[in-house]
């Protein structure tokens, strides 16, 4: 029985397992759906690992990148400012290299360059920025400049 029978029709996978292979694919059955398959087998593997997903997270204090990366290790990653204000955050994932007596029954693992930029507001501290890499997950910390209050004068009423 589907979970969701209204959405995915006739579907008898479990929707909610992440190893099924069965894809709902939303654009099958439009013509530019078959344009895929004529896209190299290697430009497929690299744009997986192009689009690295990074949450940013807006602190009282800091912006906060996140940038899950594994199997990357932190020579492999490159953290800079461009133009004052960029945050950009690029990498790359070789290919394994395989022996002749192997046989390749499925690759997924992706490899390729990543590059991601963030144009960051007018009140980060760009001088002062801190990376860090832990377990594959990469954190960026830019600090942010103290608000400063307005000054607030009390005035006498006279009367």
């Amino acid at each position: 029985m589907s979970l969701i029978p209204s959405l995915f029709g006739s579907r008898r996978s479990n929707v909610f397992d992440p190893l099924s292979l069965d894809m709902w694919d939303p654009f099958e059955g439009f013509p530019l759906s078959n344009n895929l398959a004529n896209v190299p087998s290697s430009a497929r593997e690299t744009s997986a690992f192009a689009n690295a997903r990074i949450d940013w997270k807006e602190t009282p204090e800091a912006h906060v990148f996140k940038a899950d990366l594994p199997g990357l290790k932190k020579e492999e990653v490159k953290v800079e400012v461009e133009e004052g204000k960029v945050l950009q955050i690029s990498g790359e994932r070789s290919k394994e290299q395989e022996e002749k007596n192997e046989q390749c029954h499925r690759v997924e693992r992706s490899s390729g360059k990543f590059l991601r930029q963030f144009r960051l507001p007018e009140n980060a501290k760009m001088d002062q920025v801190k990376a860090s890499m832990e377990n594959g997950v990469l954190t960026v910390t830019v600090p942010k400049e103290e608000v400063k209050k307005p000054e607030v004068k009390a005035i006498e009423i006279s009367g």
